[in-house]
């Protein structure tokens, strides 16, 4: 689904509004101990298989294990699948998680939305809802408003449907915080030649003068609310410089460029870090653009992740740890590489492995968390936790703390409802530095 320049303004503007006098100084006393000031976050959607990945199997039987081999990583003892080979020798930057799960309904959008958000909306789909819980970036966004007039949450490069045709996921918005604390959807290959945000450039027929005289004029009406935050927001993002230059991804060089990765994903994940370092707090890149159609691997699984998926992430990830170390960046940038569920210890006819939330891993990066750590573990077939269990709850509860934001924060709705967080969801102190 492509938007109009309205429509993208709309959906995608932040408001700057902020919050209560008593939330931001409650807020602004959780500021001196957060260890990340963004979030790049990987979403893998469809459900990765965790057993051909990083919780590889190689003593169970065949119909488990599978195909692929395990291969020495840089933390010694940690193994990590053979078509991970560049991501292997930088695990000493991360932790791997291998002990999640959870008892939601395991089909896409149910788990996709507790992953994101830790709550369990007690369906199997529906779409999207202004009722929702909102996304982590929605949250982060309103609570840590960027310093410079740029976008503080942005997903990439797909509202990613809960099928094909279907209704978008729920989890990548700003549900009851409102409207205007949706991401911005970037909606176009970022690997293109001709790749340009034509909603974020003013008509060359429109000069600077102009537009600031318009936004005076707005100003002069009185308008206030929501709509009056995404016309405040439409045009900051049309003149701040940051995010012209963030979009500007032809101005990087071609090695770079080339690392990532030229497709669709790579190239979101060098946007992301483009936008990270112009200020954005919050940038997403949900790899699918339906829920079917790559992490999903019901038929044909080794040979799909053999041949695209894991090369794929293996470049991008890779390169996106290696920029930020070299840009100094890492220490202060959580990465979060996760999906909604694993996939079936055993193997199907297909050669395929089916959805799994009983038990999957996750990889965490920067931002205050341990280099070169496990955390948890699954039993002997990939199959369930055997220690250390964590729910998603307890996940986007460490993002939050992360990311200087209280698990139990409450905030308010537009009807001045009170909502709290994730409270029931327990930080993971172990993986934390």
């Amino acid at each position: 689904m492509l938007l109009n320049r309205r429509d993208m303004l709309q959906v995608g503007a932040v408001s700057a509004l902020g919050l209560s006098l008593p939330q931001l100084l409650r807020a602004d006393s959780m500021a001196r101990p957060k260890s990340a000031d963004s979030c790049v976050l990987l979403f893998l959607n469809g459900g990765p298989s965790h057993l051909d990945m990083w919780d590889m199997k190689p003593d169970a039987p065949a119909e488990i294990r599978g195909e692929f081999k395990p291969i020495a990583s840089s933390v010694p003892g940690m193994q990590l699948s053979e078509h991970l080979p560049r991501l292997a020798q930088r695990m000493h930057h991360g932790t791997i998680i291998r002990s999640a799960h959870h008892s939601v309904n395991n089909s896409h959008a149910a788990a996709v939305y507790a992953a994101l958000t830790g709550h369990d909306r007690g369906e199997a789909g529906g779409g999207t809802k202004p009722t929702d819980n909102p996304a982590i970036g929605s949250v982060v966004g309103k609570v840590y408003p960027p310093t410079l007039p740029v976008l503080p949450y942005v997903s990439m490069p797909y509202i990613t449907k809960e099928g094909a045709g279907g209704p978008p996921q729920p989890g990548f918005f700003g549900g009851w915080l409102g409207r205007t604390y949706d991401p911005l959807f970037v909606l176009r290959d970022p690997n293109q030649p001709d790749f340009r945000i034509e909603e974020l450039s003013p008509p060359s027929d429109v000069a600077q003068d102009r537009l600031s005289g318009r936004r005076s004029l707005l100003r002069g009406l009185g308008r206030s609310g929501e709509m009056d935050g995404y016309q405040t927001r439409a045009f900051d993002l049309l003149s701040s410089p940051a995010t012209q230059r963030a979009f500007r991804i032809e101005q990087e060089p071609r090695r770079i460029r080339e690392a990532y990765g030229r497709n669709i994903y790579g190239q979101s994940v060098l946007l992301a870090r483009r936008l990270i370092e112009a200020g954005t707090r919050v940038a997403c890149v949900s790899w699918a653009p339906d829920a079917n159609a790559t992490w999903d691997t019901h038929g044909g699984n080794f040979k799909k992740l053999k041949d695209q998926l894991l090369p794929q992430l293996d470049a991008a990830l890779s390169a996106l740890l290696d920029d930020l170390l070299a840009r100094s960046m890492l220490q202060r940038t959580l990465v979060v590489v996760m999906g909604e569920f694993g996939r079936t210890p055993k193997v199907n006819g297909g050669a395929g492995r089916d959805h799994w939330n009983f038990c999957y891993g996750l990889m965490l990066a920067g931002g205050g968390m341990k280099g070169g750590h496990i955390f948890g573990a699954s039993d002997k077939i990939g199959g369930r936790p055997s220690t250390n269990p964590v729910t998603p709850a307890d996940i986007v509860a460490t993002i939050y703390h992360c990311l200087g934001v209280p698990k139990d924060l409450e905030l308010r709705d537009n009807l001045d409802r009170p909502f709290s967080l994730v409270p029931w969801g327990d930080v993971i102190g172990d993986v934390l530095v």
